[in-house]
């Protein structure tokens, strides 16, 4: 029997000695009923709510670099460059850091809002276009995958990495040509090779779209398992970072989608 053991038999609350064994009153059983429940900050585990918090955080250090960005374009070089540093880091650390994850969000909103402000010089209202693309592809597969209609999987997971190791050769490929002027479209291949009439750059931005939102589905996966396996609550800085990545990479495409379809 668990009383036998010298580390319950010594204690009150086990042994029936003491008023630590008396009977709680319906009173004081009601009253724990309605007390608050823990925080996250109090169990340190990871949770949704503490998660979004720390996202829209991270957004809002995004928006305060992006008008920077936008009136300064010069700093678009810089930041991509810092940006894609503290990217590497933050993700091969395995504990997250929250100055990093900050950083991250404060640098690459400098460089959004710089390419932002290119864009809206050469395509007018494409910005605020983009803003609300990004937007509507977030709260649909928000929707999805909290309704469960959509979820990650393996096989999908596959074809997903695939698609988009091929799109970043592609990329590489793309940029190549262009540096060593094969083509001197400002969209590179993209811009300049159509199918069926259909520019390459639209086909692929649509597909590219589809991959990001699934990108959406395995952030939400991570943080949702995160949380139903109750990690550490410095998880939530990297679901949070997931998120960023997803929803920038997802704005930047689209962008990219809007002016060579204008174009």
């Amino acid at each position: 029997m668990a009383l036998n053991n010298p580390a319950f038999s010594t204690n009150p609350a086990f042994n029936g000695n003491g008023r630590a064994a008396t009977t709680v009153s319906a009173e004081n059983l009601e009253q724990m009923y309605q007390a608050p429940s823990a925080t996250a900050v109090e169990t340190d585990r990871m949770t949704v709510e503490d998660t979004i918090a720390k996202t829209a955080f991270c957004f809002v250090l995004l928006l305060i670099g992006a008008g920077i960005g936008w009136f300064v374009p010069a700093l678009a070089i810089p930041a991509a460059l810092i940006g894609f540093v503290l990217a590497l880091v933050n993700i091969f650390k395995k504990k997250p850091s929250p100055a990093l994850v900050l950083s991250y969000a404060g640098v690459e909103g400098i460089f959004v809002g710089a390419i932002s402000m290119v864009f809206e010089a050469q395509w007018p209202g494409v910005v605020v276009q983009a803003v609300i693309a990004t937007f509507a592809v977030v709260g649909v597969t928000l929707a999805l995958f909290a309704s469960g209609k959509i979820r990650a999987s393996a096989k999908a997971t596959k074809v997903f990495l695939i698609a988009i190791t091929g799109y970043v050769v592609y990329s590489l490929i793309n940029v190549g040509l262009m540096l060593f002027g094969v083509t001197n479209n400002p969209f590179g291949l993209s811009g300049s090779v159509e199918i069926f009439g259909i520019k390459l750059g639209v086909i692929l931005g649509i597909l590219v779209v589809l991959m990001g939102a699934y990108s959406l589905v395995l952030d939400f996966d991570f943080i949702q398992r995160g949380v139903q396996n109750r990690a550490p609550r410095a998880f939530g800085w990297s679901g949070a970072f997931g998120i960023m990545v997803t929803v920038i990479w997802l704005y930047l495409e689209i962008l990219r989608l809007l002016a060579i379809s204008r174009d």
